[in-house]
């Protein structure tokens, strides 16, 4: 008797040590890709109250939930494709970084089955699968008090198309959906309802990275991801510019953020929904283009330069800029891949970036550069240059008058406040 009893109190020892162990995502390998899995689908539930153990939400009953709390707004974060089964190697940054930024119900949907698997395919047959299950997760929420406004769903991936089809289905009054490089193939050129679409929330705001979208191993790809988790660290603005075309933007042609005031630009990122009041008026979706670092933060520091020239012949090259500070401190801009043309008293607009801020200019050093090897070395006439800070536009802009450039020679010089005509 005494034995068996022993034996029970173990056993319930046990079972009680596995109950309270925090549930983690599906870890798989590239075994499971290679042999398939069956779709599985587990919502994990993180607040600032459970930030390093996650709560199994359960299928049918959600509203027992020790943590969740409806008043608050609710973040599902939604994967996509795992050719190798690993969990995402980004998962435990956002976590950590959405629960510092804000007082959310953070929700993991972890659907590791059914997305880790060599066949491509077969992930995509399943996103239909997990919007259904997620559908029936989000009916029990907005039954315990949840409202559509309040939820807020980023995908990545095949992940963004999954709260698309979510979308739908509440015809399009979630608050939010951010798309992270929506999957290409399978879904380009389909219809509205059968990809992530404009309408399929309140305010959708998508981000991409991967211009190809069939290399899935390349770095491209999840480049929209830590953009994303770098606006969430406040170490600076990635700021976009509404243009028709990348070749316009990067021409200048649509740097002025005075158009959208008082918004200004708008951001990449999980601010992004800050404008939003500003696309109300817009009956189709709108373009930003930007560039970054290659680093995070990522962040450019944008420059719009403008330059008359009086030379009586056309000039094509490209132009080099440094901007230089009291102490010595340098900074060189990024060139365009375009070159420029340069025609007699007609202001070119270049758009210039670079990967730190000077805030007092002290000194500018410009080169003229054509790329060619041969011939007579050109000389770029320079009437004004106006030097105008995108990022700062209070700055005081700076200019210079009546100077030569010699192609492959920098010419450096201190920059004076522009007169108020000039600027």
């Amino acid at each position: 008797m005494l034995k068996l009893c022993f034996f029970l109190c173990l056993i319930y020892w046990v079972k009680s040590d596995e109950e309270e162990k925090c549930p983690e995502f599906t870890d798989l390998n590239l075994g499971d890709a290679l042999s398939g899995t069956e779709l599985h689908v587990q919502l994990l539930l993180y607040t600032r109250d459970n930030r390093d153990c996650a709560e199994r939400l359960i299928e049918h009953n959600v509203t027992a939930s020790e943590y969740l709390n409806t008043t608050k707004k609710i973040v599902f974060v939604i994967h996509g494709f795992r050719p190798t089964g690993s969990p995402p190697a980004w998962l435990g940054d956002m976590k950590k970084l959405l629960l510092s930024s804000d007082d959310i119900n953070l929700i993991i949907v972890d659907w590791n089955r059914g997305a880790t698997t060599v066949n491509y395919i077969s992930a995509v047959e399943n996103c239909r699968k997990v919007a259904e299950i997620l559908k029936n997760y989000v009916d029990q929420v907005l039954v315990g008090g949840a409202s559509l406004d309040s939820l807020y769903m980023i995908g990545v991936s095949l992940g963004a198309h999954i709260a698309g089809f979510v979308g739908q289905k509440y015809n399009g009054k979630l608050g939010r959906i951010t798309g992270l490089d929506p999957a290409g193939p399978s879904f380009t050129g389909e219809p509205p309802e059968r990809r992530l679409d404009p309408t399929d929330a309140q305010f959708v705001d998508v981000i991409h990275s991967d211009i190809d979208g069939l290399q899935y191993f390349k770095c491209d790809h999840q480049r929209s991801v830590f953009l994303f988790l770098s606006s969430l660290k406040s170490k600076c603005d990635i700021i976009t510019y509404p243009c028709d075309s990348y070749l316009d933007y990067k021409r200048g042609k649509c740097v002025d953020c005075d158009a959208f005031q008082p918004m200004s630009c708008p951001v990449v990122g999980y601010h992004a929904d800050r404008w939003k009041k500003l696309l109300i008026p817009y009956s189709s979706p709108m373009k930003a283009y930007f560039d970054t670092s290659d680093q995070d933060p990522f962040c450019m520091y944008n420059y719009l330069m403008d330059i008359t020239t009086w030379n009586k012949s056309l000039r094509r090259g490209f132009i080099k800029v440094k901007m230089i500070d009291d102490a010595g401190n340098t900074v060189e801009s990024q060139m365009n891949s375009e070159a420029s043309t340069f025609q007699q008293y007609k202001k070119v607009k270049i758009l210039t970036g670079f990967h730190r801020d000077i805030e007092k200019i002290a000194k500018i050093s410009m080169t003229f550069l054509t790329k060619t090897l041969i011939g007579p070395k050109k000389k770029l006439r320079i009437l004004q240059m106006k030097l105008k800070s995108l990022n700062n536009p209070k700055r005081l802009q700076l200019c210079r008058y009546d100077f030569v450039l010699m192609e492959n020679a920098e010419v450096t010089f201190r920059p004076i406040p522009c007169s108020e005509r000039d600027a």
